[in-house]
C-alpha cells in the first residue's frame, strides 16, 4: 500500500494505557471503518508473542479498510507483519537504522518538538513529522507543549507534511487552522468517545477545513 500525505489526515493512535483486549480492537474497528485515514499502533502492555498476535489483529482491520498502519518504536515488528512504517521518538532507534532494517519503500515518522529537530528528522530521510504536544494532553502528562507559533515555524521549514498531535478534541481542533499541517493525531479524542463513528466523522470533517 502506497503512503501519501492525504493519509495522515486524521491520524488515530491507540491509547497505551489499554492492553489489546477484544473491546480496544472493536473501538479500532469502529474508527477505522467511520473515517480515520492511518492508524499508529502505541501498545506500551504487551510483549511479545502477545504483542504479535495483536499487531496482527489490528493489522487485519487495517488491511480490510485500506488504512495504513505505523507502528510504534518498534520498527523490528513493523517489518514482522508488513506495516506501512514505524513511528520514532527523539529518543527511539535511530532513523537510518530503521530505514535499514525496513527499507526504502516504508514509511517513517519522527517526533518532534522545534524547528532544529524538524529539519534534522528531514535531512535524515523522515517521511512526515509529528509535533506536539499541541494542547496539554492526559495521554502523556509530562509533555512539553508547542506552542503554534513554533508550530507554524516547523510546517514552514520543512517540505515533508506534518501532523500535530496532543489533546486535540472538537473543541480546539479548529485552533490549528492556518498551521500548515496535513492532519491531526489523536488518541482519546477519538478512542475514549462515547460514540466513536461519529466522533470520526466530524473529527475528518473538521481536520479538511485546517
Amino acid at each position: 500500500m502506497s503512503f501519501s500525505s492525504e493519509d495522515l489526515r486524521l491520524y488515530a493512535v491507540t491509547p497505551s494505557e489499554f492492553s489489546m483486549d477484544r473491546e480496544l480492537l472493536r473501538r479500532v474497528e469502529q474508527a477505522a471503518e467511520s473515517g480515520i485515514t492511518c492508524l499508529q499502533l502505541r501498545e506500551k502492555t504487551l510483549k511479545g508473542a502477545g504483542l504479535l498476535q495483536a499487531a496482527r489483529a489490528v493489522k487485519a482491520i487495517c488491511d480490510r479498510c485500506h488504512i495504513p498502519l505505523i507502528i510504534n518504536d518498534d520498527a523490528p515488528l513493523a517489518k514482522k507483519i508488513g506495516a506501512a512504517g514505524v513511528h520514532l521518538g527523539q529518543s527511539d532507534l535511530a532513523l537510518a537504522e530503521a530505514r535499514a532494517l525496513l527499507g526504502p519503500a516504508a514509511t517513517i515518522g519522527i517526533s518532534v518538538h522545534n524547528v532544529e529537530e524538524a529539519k534534522v528528522a528531514e535531512a535524515g530521510g523522515a517521511d512526515y513529522l509529528g509535533a506536539g504536544a499541541v494542547f496539554p494532553t492526559a495521554t502523556k502528562a509530562d509533555a512539553t507543549l508547542v506552542p503554534l507559533e513554533t508550530l507554524r515555524a516547523i510546517t514552514s521549514a520543512v517540505h515533508i507534511p506534518v501532523v500535530a498531535i496532543g489533546g486535540i478534541d472538537m473543541g480546539n481542533i479548529d485552533r490549528l487552522k492556518g498551521t500548515g499541517l496535513a492532519g491531526v493525531a489523536i488518541v482519546s479524542g477519538i478512542f475514549a468517545a462515547p460514540d466513536i463513528p461519529a466522533r470520526c466523522r466530524d473529527l475528518l470533517a473538521a481536520a479538511k477545513k485546517l
